[in-house]
């Protein structure tokens, strides 16, 4: 049946393979070259039997070079082989084995052929059309893919073919059309039998019968004056069937006689016997490696089978401790239902849980904050009384840092609350510039570590004086600097801060981190917000909680802002971020006035501390406002001194031995004593709150605090005081 195949090309042949004539022979690339030219020559000259030998050789080469590329080329001889012999189903086998192979590689120039020639035998011998026009549609996507609009033309022309050959004329009219245009751009030397042999078939459907018999017999011409024999002979048949229509019997009868000789010729007895003899040899090839195949499967399963032997053993031996463990937790659990007949349910299980959580976590703030109140008083008490350490950069980088660990303690402990939006920004009146520097010297020891310098650049724009919550403004850029500096190494790390515009009092400034350090993969870029999440570790401990950055983007969300990130591997990270201050001359004269508590008045403070370091640097803070202060270990001894001298403000402790705060305040209530009580404790505020107004104290003040707070919390209890007693 008509066809046009498309065969390797010998100028694509120039690929290596293996020989199984001698497996220790050294492979030569030029005798690999020349077993497949020969045995694509030999095909072209309809030389099967010689051209299914060197496949073979070629194919055994290839396969000891394990050279998927090669195996695939050397399938493809064979399969054309057995396609032109007429063994479809061979020649199907064969080609599907090609695919296999060839998909492992990442060539396409050898896939277009397969589909077009699998087009070729499901149109015109399997008469499966459909199937057939879909490898077609396949040949010419993967023709168009690598650029070959030659092997696109040949493909249309099959189509065209194919449609002419079931006599649908109209539906192959298209291809027919596109043929004819591009036949002197794409088509090759034999492509003009056809091409006018297909114009033939048409105009002889037309009933053209003068314009149908001149392009059978330019067809003819052609084919005469070239070597495709296979074509011409496709020619001769098509043009008989022609004047048999217009009933030339003689004419039609020659012509056939003429496709019978050169079919005879390329597809002799004896030619196909050979092949035959050649081809059973190859055949037995692949029966002996699918033979091999399958051993290497049934090695590969006993191996597999040997593993899940063992993987079973290891399954039952966990499985029976497993049940051993069950058996005891069993025997525990009921040992413990034994000894507690009326054990909580799963709820109240889990809330007792829930309130030994909250126990510790409380007990933790109390811990952590009491030695912190230590730390920044004492530093407080050596700026005073040391002036000339005042613009000592480590004294003031102590104090900072102690600071920033307070705030960070109470965000690792609090990180809950923070979420809940259960946090509340504070104003203050700071210098931003004064902020950044204290930030920069209090990381000189990790700067210095990794030999890295700090640089700092801010807009002149931005005013001296600047109203917002300095403390958590100082903990993000603390954060930020510090990562920076830990992940860069001999570099520098840039502050840079620029005014990016003002609306009424709020001046909007961006802030810009940037180091030049290891850099953060973009795979790893969407999670390093995320709590406990750290990266950059493989090659280096870098310490730390993994809550650095997590703690940044929330503190962010209560400023009304976000953060952005931009960063490449070894090339550093640059994070932007935009906070709004607010900037009011009248203002910050307010915010300073309020703070200004200093009194000529004497009043009285008695402090219920059993602390000994806190009650020294409780009663410095005090003395040093003017204040008359009395300090007392505990409860007992702060009812006593009440009852025989009258205090301005008491102090109070809450956790102390003997008796804690909450119950000394409603003794010393009991008795009639209307003395302001503020409580005054390492606690967190929202956990005492109400024990704490139940007990009939009247204010709480969180250690560490602000001294100017304090003195605002007493001089306000006390004018409230004198109020009431008016």
């Amino acid at each position: 049946m008509p066809r046009i195949r498309i065969f390797l090309l010998l100028l694509l042949l120039n690929c290596f393979c293996n020989s199984a004539i001698a497996q220790s022979e050294e492979i030569s690339d030029a005798k690999i070259d020349e077993l497949i030219n020969q045995a694509c020559l030999h095909l072209n000259k309809s030389n099967f039997e010689k051209s299914l030998i060197n496949s073979r050789a070629a194919l055994n080469y290839a396969f000891l070079k394990k050279d998927d590329y090669l195996i695939a080329k050397c399938y493809r001889i064979i399969a054309d082989n057995y396609n032109e012999l007429s063994e479809f189903d061979k020649a199907i086998f064969f080609y599907n084995k090609t695919l296999s192979y060839a998909n492992e590689t990442n060539n396409d120039s050898i896939r277009y052929g397969i589909y077009n020639n699998l087009g070729n035998i499901y149109c015109f011998e399997k008469k499966q059309l459909d199937k057939g026009i879909r490898y077609y549609k396949k040949s010419i996507a993967y023709g168009l893919k690598v650029n070959n609009f030659k092997h696109v033309y040949f493909t249309n022309m099959n189509i065209a073919w194919v449609y002419f050959d079931i006599g649908h004329f109209n539906e192959g009219a298209p291809f027919l059309k596109f043929i004819n245009s591009y036949q002197k751009r794409d088509g090759d030397k034999s492509s003009p039998i056809i091409v006018n042999m297909l114009n033939g078939m048409f105009y002889s459907y037309k009933n053209d019968y003068k314009g149908a018999d001149t392009y059978f017999k330019k067809a003819i011409e052609s084919g005469k004056k070239g070597d495709e024999q296979s074509n011409l002979s496709y020619a001769y048949l098509e043009y008989s069937n022609f004047l048999l229509k217009n009933r030339k019997y003689k004419e039609a009868y020659e012509n056939l006689s003429l496709y019978n000789k050169i079919t005879e010729e390329l597809y002799g007895q004896e030619k196909l016997k050979k092949a035959s003899v050649a081809g059973f040899n190859l055949e037995l090839d692949e029966y002996k490696r699918e033979i091999d195949k399958i051993e290497n499967e049934k090695i590969t399963q006993s191996q597999s089978l040997k593993k899940s032997k063992i993987i079973v053993v290891l399954f039952i031996l966990i499985s029976f401790i497993f049940l051993i463990l069950i058996f005891t937790l069993y025997k525990n659990i009921v040992i413990k239902k034994k000894a507690n007949e009326e054990l909580l349910k799963a709820k109240e299980i889990a809330e007792e849980a829930s309130l030994l959580k909250t126990q510790f976590i409380s007990t933790i703030s109390h811990e952590l904050r009491t030695p912190l109140y230590g730390v920044v008083g004492i530093t407080d008490m050596l700026l005073d009384e040391h002036k000339e350490l005042y613009r000592s950069q480590y004294l003031s980088s102590l104090k900072f840092s102690a600071r920033y660990l307070l705030s960070l303690v109470n965000d690792l402990l609090q990180i809950n609350k923070i979420e809940e939006n259960r946090v509340v920004l504070e104003n203050s009146a700071f210098n931003m510039r004064d902020e950044i520097n204290m930030i920069k010297n209090s990381l000189s020891f990790l700067s210095k570590k990794n030999n890295n310098q700090v640089l700092v650049n801010i807009d002149s724009d931005i005013p001296e004086e600047l109203i917002g919550d300095k403390l958590r403004f100082g903990q993000i850029l603390m954060n930020l600097v510090s990562n920076a500096l830990k992940f860069t190494k001999n570099g520098e790390v840039i502050i840079m801060a620029s005014l990016v515009k003002i609306e009424q009092d709020n001046y909007f400034i961006e802030f810009q981190i940037k180091d030049n350090g290891v850099g953060i993969a973009i795979a790893d870029q969407g999670k390093v917000f995320d709590k406990f999440v750290q990266v950059g570790r493989k090659e280096e401990d870098y310490q730390g909680t993994g809550l650095g950055l997590s703690i940044v983007k929330k503190l962010l969300q209560l400023f009304g802002s976000t953060i952005s990130l931009k960063s490449d591997i070894g090339e550093g990270t640059l994070f932007t971020f935009t906070i709004p201050f607010q900037y009011s001359t009248e203002k910050i004269q307010i915010i300073i006035d309020e703070i200004d508590f200093e009194s000529n008045n004497l009043y009285k403070i008695l402090i219920v501390e059993d602390n000994i370091i806190n009650q020294l640097i409780t009663r410095k803070i005090i003395e040093k406002n003017n204040y008359k202060c009395s300090v007392v270990n505990d409860g007992f001894s702060a009812i006593d001194l009440l009852k025989k001298e009258e205090f301005d403000v008491v102090l109070m402790d809450i956790n102390m031995p003997l008796m804690n705060g909450f119950e000394t305040t409603r003794r010393i209530r009991s008795i009639g004593i209307l003395t302001p009580i503020v409580a005054l404790t390492a606690f967190d505020k929202d956990e005492i709150a109400d024990e704490a107004i139940s007990s009939g104290m009247n204010d709480i003040i969180i250690k560490p605090f602000e001294s100017e707070k304090l003195f605002k919390i007493i001089n306000n209890l006390i004018l409230e005081e004198k109020n009431v007693g008016c």
